[in-house]
């Protein structure tokens, strides 16, 4: 884990990914460790963090530890992938994704962010 990407529980999901959302972009990886495209999936998003260098969080909740979470957010499948921004969701997607498709979501999370509150 970095600065930016770090682990999600119920007792820390309002710090780590609502309040921190104000900030930056939230990416929050809700995955099993028993799913196959979920290890699939994580070595991609890590690398954006890297590569995208402090332009986004990303918080990882182990769906298995943290049911709340995954009820909450009504996850039908894993691994789920949720952006948060200025507090509220504002995107999401479902299994695992090609590099490419990883760019073109947090572009478009980073650049609605950016936009304000009443954009995200």
């Amino acid at each position: 884990m970095s600065d930016y990407s770090y682990n999600v529980e119920e007792d820390s999901f309002e710090e780590l990914v609502v309040a921190r959302s104000h900030q930056l972009p939230v990416l929050m990886d809700i995955s099993a460790e028993w799913c196959a495209p979920c290890k699939v999936l994580a070595p991609l998003l890590h690398k954006m963090v890297f590569d995208y260098d402090g332009k986004f969080y990303l918080g990882v909740v182990d769906a298995d530890e943290n049911m709340r979470i995954a009820g909450k957010h009504k996850v039908r499948g894993f691994p789920t992938v949720v952006a948060y921004s200025h507090g509220v969701e504002i995107d999401r997607f479902h299994s695992s994704q090609t590099e490419g498709f990883l760019r073109k979501f947090i572009d478009s999370v980073i650049e609605r962010h950016q936009a304000g509150p009443t954009a995200a």
